[in-house]
């Protein structure tokens, strides 16, 4: 299962930027002991990256109860996490130093969805699909 991103999807990621600030879902699954390198890779982060990319983690919270989900799609951790720009996270993951960190995260997870996400404007309505 996956678990990084490509370079051809940092390459659309980049290529479909609106500008300005976004805020990537992280649903995290963990493998088994998985749960020790992945605090290890928040900590790094944290201390590393936040000053230097604007990293912001806006919620990080354990995976509960799944009230509609498939089977197999409950997730272990869900995290929220801010940059100033879609330019900022891929300069952190380009970064040498971050790669020197980012194998806690390959480690600790078996599967993982991380999506950037694109707000509303206030009181606006979900954007209808054309097709």
């Amino acid at each position: 299962m996956a678990v990084n991103p490509t370079g051809e999807a940092l390459k659309k990621f980049l290529e479909e930027d609106p500008g300005g600030p976004v805020v990537m879902l992280n649903l995290l699954r963990f493998a088994p002991g998985g749960r020790k390198p992945y605090a290890e890779y928040a900590r790094e982060v944290a201390k590393r990256f936040s000053a230097r990319y604007g990293v912001e983690v806006l919620y990080a919270g354990e995976g509960s109860t799944a009230l509609v989900a498939e089977d197999g799609q409950a997730w272990d951790a869900v995290m929220l996490v801010r940059y100033p720009s879609r330019e900022a996270f891929s300069r952190m993951v380009a970064d040498p130093e971050y790669r020197e960190v980012t194998g806690l995260r390959t480690q600790a997870l078996t599967e993982a969805v991380l999506q950037a996400t694109t707000p509303w404007n206030p009181g606006a309505r979900p954007r209808e699909d054309a097709g």
